[in-house]
């Protein structure tokens, strides 16, 4: 069994569900669908293949929020989210470098970093090391006037947690900047990377293991055992380093993401804000926080 839902543009968007219903057709899938709101659809159908719905939803109905999944969607007992381009709408190290003038450099790193083309660890440590010198001080003052946090991120964690799922931030950014991103936004627990400090200046190095793709899958895992069996978790991210979660995970859904994080995952988030996650879950707009 699968469960498609499809969150898109009103306009037309029956005629669309139709068409997806067709297209399934012609590979040998017998679906339905319908509308459950205005701009939100339901497919179901007694098949398990996801590569075909993903395929006939994407050539219909253009830019969605989707989830498939094999079972009713409902509220995660854990949720685990990366941070940058995620929960915030910047790339922290690309934001600090812009205080040591080498913004370019480093952003250029951490693109192909995040699409998969680079060893994450590897390019983690070049673009840390091009960081020496830097005073401690641009951490605070990078926080204040550049990292600001994505639309729904607030309301989609405290929403989740107040529902009681278990809410963690992973990432492969820094402490320096993830502990008070996660306090702001209501997670309950944060693993990430430190950069080493000395005489108030960046050391070029890190303090501590390298948190990456590994450890998010890890984190998810751990944390999943914790609750026990028939326990269901939701990963958000939006870059390579960021699939091995996606793809462990119960909800993985890529968020704004590149293209081989859209592809491991049985969700995506490509139109809305994250507050679309909740929508997808089946989470009503009534139990929402509020802020």
């Amino acid at each position: 069994m699968l469960i498609a839902r499809v969150i898109a543009d009103a306009a037309g968007l029956a005629e669309k569900v139709e068409a997806v219903v067709a297209e399934l057709a012609k590979t040998g899938i017998a679906a339905t669908g319908a509308l459950i709101e205005s701009d939100l659809a339901e497919f179901r159908t007694d098949h398990a293949d996801v590569a075909a719905m993903r395929g006939a939803i994407d050539a219909v109905m253009g830019q969605t929020d989707a989830l498939i999944t094999d079972h009713e969607p409902g509220v995660p007992g854990v949720f685990v989210s990366d941070m940058d381009s995620t929960m915030i709408g910047q790339e922290c190290i690309d934001e600090l470098a812009d205080f040591a003038g080498i913004k370019p450099q480093i952003a250029e790193i951490t693109e192909r970093a995040m699409q998969g083309e680079l060893d994450f660890a590897q390019a983690l440590v070049e673009r840390v090391g091009l960081l020496k010198g830097l005073s401690a001080d641009a951490i605070d003052q990078c926080l204040d006037e550049r990292i600001r946090p994505m639309p729904g991120a607030k309301v989609l964690v405290e929403t989740l947690k107040a529902k009681g799922s278990r809410t963690v931030l992973v990432t492969g950014g820094f402490h320096q900047f993830a502990d008070p991103v996660a306090r702001g936004l209501g997670f309950q627990r944060v693993v990430g990377n430190r950069l080493a400090v000395e005489n108030g200046a960046l050391t070029g190095g890190l303090a501590g293991p390298i948190c990456d793709s590994n450890t998010k899958k890890a984190t998810l895992l751990e944390e999943l055992a914790a609750l026990g069996e028939g326990a269901t978790s939701l990963a958000t991210g939006d870059g390579a380093n960021d699939i091995p979660m996606i793809e462990v995970s119960s909800y993985g859904i890529a968020f704004m993401a590149k293209p081989k994080a859209r592809a491991a995952a049985n969700g995506w988030v490509d139109r809305g804000d994250l507050t679309a996650v909740l929508r997808l879950l089946g989470v009503p707009q009534g139990d929402w926080y509020q802020g």
